[in-house]
């Protein structure tokens, strides 16, 4: 068993990521920003830890994050105002890198997107810029630290069923590039357990190979 800290953990991936990992038997704690979300994510048998990520100092965060062997970064501001989303998507994942350094844990697996970087090519007049200017910034920052990184890039998230197949580090999405969330937290599930994934982007969508299978050409 291993303890693994979701940040952001009432999302739908978060969710589902919960499931897979306490059906493993790993021990899961999953950090959320209301008291009103407690319920729905013991649920899937993590146990809740209430801590605004967005305004929570780097020692805050540590302490949360202390006595675990794995973080899984999958926040976000949801879109909206703009500010929030730099506080977020880039500040306070920021911070959670430092927190997990000084915590000690150093396994981090960042859930960003398909295309993000520097050169993500969406204009500054779009309402997605500050989202990718974010996701920029924290992925950069996340590759330049010690930690043992994993950097996971899925294509446009649906809510359809997931097979557990997938196609990685496609080189054509010329005929879409749509991603299962469910899809998103089996894959983040297994490169847990993947050293071989560790200091690596992984940009995947739906597709025809299995996850272990489709993973291990990576090794």
């Amino acid at each position: 068993m291993t303890r693994i800290a979701i940040i952001g953990g009432h999302g739908k991936v978060a969710l589902e990521l919960s499931r897979i990992l306490t059906g493993q038997g790993h021990e899961v704690t999953s950090v959320i920003r209301k008291e009103g979300q407690k319920e729905e994510v013991a649920g899937t048998g993590a146990t809740p830890a209430v801590l605004d990520v967005e305004s929570a100092p780097t020692d805050l965060m540590a302490e949360a994050l202390r006595g675990h062997d794995a973080v899984v970064w999958s926040a976000g501001a949801g879109g909206g105002a703009v500010a929030r989303t730099y506080a977020v998507d880039r500040d306070a994942a920021i911070r959670s890198m430092d927190a997990a350094a000084q915590a000690g844990v150093s396994r981090y697996v960042m859930v960003s997107y398909m295309g993000a970087g520097e050169d993500h090519g969406v204009p500054e007049d779009n309402s997605f810029y500050a989202y990718a200017e974010s996701k920029a910034a924290a992925d950069s920052y996340l590759r330049g630290t010690s930690l043992d990184w994993t950097i996971l890039g899925p294509g446009s998230l649906t809510d359809g069923g997931a097979d557990g197949k997938i196609e990685v580090n496609p080189s054509d999405t010329s005929d879409g590039n749509s991603t299962a969330r469910d899809n998103v937290a089996l894959v983040a599930a297994a490169v847990l357990a993947l050293p071989a994934t560790i200091h690596r982007t992984i940009e995947f969508r739906d597709g025809a190979v299995p996850i272990a299978s489709a993973l291990a050409t990576l090794s």
